[in-house]
């Protein structure tokens, strides 16, 4: 773009909160090593092992860009997205894992929000991340959650909701197919 050309998006991703992820940093200034952590349900008959990879799958091209490696997994499966994290066996691990300085990691990447965070989960679990200095890289947001800013906050309220009207369809459907 010359000088005198106007990013038409920069006003709108000014305004959002986003950061344009578009451009691969240089080497050595990515966002490093990551944690990745999903969730699946067997309540609906998923597959664990598809779940995880496209989680995964989600969670690597949305950091890979951005210089971020993905070297530990957490991922729970049959846990119920409406248990609290410490009753979460992988969560559970996750979250004593940030108490440990020789962590290998200093993000947390996630698949997808909705399963991972449920109603007001998110608001009660991310000071953990903050104490200990771990960014939680969240892809609906388009990149790293930021306490700051209000658009961030407000997604990730919408987000549990959206989780919460997801696992009461699920339950709806389930309970329709054992009775049918």
């Amino acid at each position: 773009m010359s000088g005198d050309e106007v990013d038409e998006w920069s006003t709108p991703d000014d305004l959002l909160g986003m950061e344009a992820l578009a451009e691969t940093p240089v080497a050595g200034e990515g966002i490093g090593r990551l944690a990745f952590y999903g969730r699946c349900s067997t309540e609906d008959n998923q597959d664990p092992r598809t779940s995880k990879a496209w989680q995964v799958v989600e969670a690597e091209r949305f950091v890979g860009p951005l210089g971020g490696v993905i070297v530990e997994e957490f991922f729970d499966v049959g846990q119920s997205r409406s248990l609290p994290w410490e009753r979460r066996q992988e969560a559970s691990r996750l979250l004593r894992a940030l108490k440990d300085p020789g962590r290998r990691w200093d993000g947390l990447v996630v698949g997808e929000a909705t399963r991972c965070w449920f109603s007001n989960q998110f608001s009660l679990t991310w000071p953990k991340f903050d104490r200990y200095g771990v960014s939680l890289w969240i892809p609906s947001l388009g990149g790293r959650f930021d306490p700051e800013n209000t658009v961030h906050d407000m997604a990730m309220t919408i987000t549990g909701g959206l989780s919460t009207s997801e696992r009461q369809h699920v339950q709806r459907r389930v309970r329709a197919a054992m009775a049918a």
